[in-house]
Formats: C-alpha cells, sequence, structure tokens
C-alpha cells in the first residue's frame, strides 16, 4: 500500500514541498512507495515554488481511510490533521514544533522533532550522503521551504544550521538566495484574489488561553498596506470565520517581512487585552505595531495572555 505523507491543513510552503521531498527520498532511496498529499489548496507562495520547479501539485484530500500507511510532516497537532489520522497507521513524524500530544499509533514509530526553522531543513539532514541524490526540482523545494520558513533567515527560528544548508542547495542549483527570496515574497505578498475569510485562514493555527480559543492568524508579507487597507472588512469578517470554526477570537498578525515588525488587527476590547498583557503594547486604536515580532511559533504563540 501507498505510504501517504503530508503536512498541516491551509499548507504554506514547508507543508506543500516537505510532503514532495519526503516522497521522493522514500520513493527514490529507500524503496517505499509513497505519494505526496495536501490538505487543502497551497498558499500563493508554495503554488509559486510548484510552478517554479515544476512540480506536480499534490491531490488534495480532507481525510485518510483507516489503516492507511502515513507520514505527517511539519505538524504533530491533530487539529491541523485529518479527523481520521488515529486510524490511519501512522509510520513516521517529521516536525519542528513543539509536541501537542493527542497521536495515537498502531506501533512504535520513527520521530524526528528538532529545533529548526524548517521541516525540510531535517529532512536533509536524515538523508545524510543521500542528499546529494536530490534532483534540482527537490532541492529547489527545499531551499524554497527555508527560505520560506526563516523569511530569508530574518526570523529568530532561523538557526545557523538552516542557514547552512540552504546556502549548500542554493550553490548546487546557482541560485542566488536573495533574489530567489524576493520572488518568494512578492508571490506570498499577491492576496488579491483571497477573499476575507481565506486570508484569515491561508496561513493560521488554533490555540487556546486562558480558557479562549483563538485563530492565531498570519499574512508574512514585503507588501503590508495591502491587507492592511481591507482591515475593516476583514475585522468583520471575523465574525463569521469565529462563528464557523468554533473559536472565540481570530488575532491577525500581518508581518512586515522588510521591516521585521507585525501589525496586529485590534477589533475589540479582548484583542486590546491581548495586545497588552502579552507584547506590553499600548493601544490606541483598531491597529497596533509590534517592533520585532516575526514569528508565531516563537514569538507570539508562547507570549499570548489574557
Amino acid at each position: 500500500m501507498t505510504t501517504l505523507v503530508f503536512g498541516h491543513k491551509a499548507p504554506d510552503t514547508d507543508s506543500t514541498g516537505s510532503p514532495i521531498i519526503w516522497s521522493w527520498y522514500l520513493n527514490e532511496v529507500k524503496g517505499i512507495a509513497a505519494s505526496p498529499r495536501l490538505l487543502g489548496e497551497p498558499n500563493t507562495e508554495a503554488a509559486f515554488v510548484l510552478t517554479r520547479w515544476n512540480l506536480d501539485k499534490p491531490e488534495i484530500i480532507s481525510d485518510v481511510a483507516a489503516d492507511t500507511p502515513v507520514v505527517i510532516v511539519d505538524t504533530n497537532n491533530p487539529a491541523e490533521l485529518p479527523a481520521g489520522i488515529n486510524e490511519a497507521d501512522i509510520q513516521g513524524i517529521i516536525d519542528h514544533h513543539k509536541l501537542v500530544g493527542g497521536l495515537e499509533t498502531k506501533g512504535p514509530i520513527d520521530i524526528t522533532v528538532r529545533p529548526l526553522a524548517c521541516t525540510a531543513t531535517i529532512m536533509v539532514d536524515l538523508m545524510g550522503d543521500d542528499a546529494a541524490k536530490m534532483p534540482e526540482a527537490i532541492k529547489g523545494a527545499a531551499l524554497s521551504c527555508i527560505l520560506s520558513d526563516t523569511l530569508e533567515f530574518r526570523s529568530p527560528t532561523t538557526t545557523d544550521h538552516d542557514r547552512a544548508v540552504a546556502e549548500k542547495l542554493a550553490a548546487d542549483l546557482g541560485v542566488n538566495i536573495a533574489d530567489y527570496a524576493a520572488e518568494l515574497f512578492a508571490a506570498k505578498s499577491d492576496v488579491s484574489a483571497f477573499s476575507d475569510a481565506e486570508l484569515i485562514r491561508m496561513d493560521s493555527k488554533e490555540y487556546e488561553v486562558a480558557g479562549k480559543k483563538f485563530r492565531v492568524s498570519v499574512l508574512e508579507t514585503t507588501a503590508p498596506q495591502i491587507p492592511l487597507d481591507r482591515k475593516a472588512s476583514l475585522m468583520e469578517t471575523f465574525k463569521t470565520v469565529e462563528a464557523e470554526d468554533g473559536v472565540d477570537q481570530v488575532l491577525l498578525f500581518v508581518v512586515d517581512i522588510i521591516k521585521e515588525e507585525a501589525t496586529l488587527l485590534v477589533p475589540n476590547d479582548l484583542v486590546k487585552t491581548v495586545a497588552e498583557k502579552s507584547f506590553g503594547a499600548t493601544v490606541d486604536g483598531d491597529t497596533v505595531v509590534l517592533p520585532g515580532i516575526m514569528s508565531r511559533k516563537k514569538q507570539i504563540i508562547p507570549n499570548l495572555a489574557l
């Protein structure tokens, strides 16, 4: 039976590229039949990567059948995975996020969770000498994942090892990192075709603080004014998303990649309290700028307080 490899819902570049990378490795190096899958439409940056490196878009699935062999990448959170994940035959997990708990397996499995900025970095490490066998398209996917997750090494999640792996991949490909990262971020910033609800859910995770359920959404962009010009309709749409997703509040951070700061939309007193208690901010209007805030994983989620 073919092993399905997939990441989290609302797939970004790492959750789109990593299933492709690991499926290649399982098929071509380990001799295990494997196929990448997505749990939703890839975002604009991830779609650009597929086109740029001539990679087929993986099939999108909404669930997995019982006993299907799977490898989970770029998450270990059941809330970000298909409803039937615990009935599947989980073969392995490769991730760089904190352990959440809740996954059940049918036997012992291989788990690799490392404090690196990107799942693709971990995969290159796990391949060892076999990483040299990666064809250009797979190397291109890996480089894209690392540059995306590190925001071209600006994110505080970046490690020296992520940078070294990316620089080696770029050298192998003959790619200028700054030029290619600019292409990636331009694609990430083109959100004109998305509805407000799609923007809110594009890169978001659920998190609970003091009994309140939050949908913590991040828009990373080199053109922050584009989504900020839509702040009124975005904040109105918060109510719809909250009702449909069963959360108490949407928190939307617009991350300016160039200025290295985030703007939090503040529609009500609850979010004002979050901004003040979590980030020591002073809120005077319906937005607040948070200097230096770039990473949901390292700077936003760990600091959320009420």
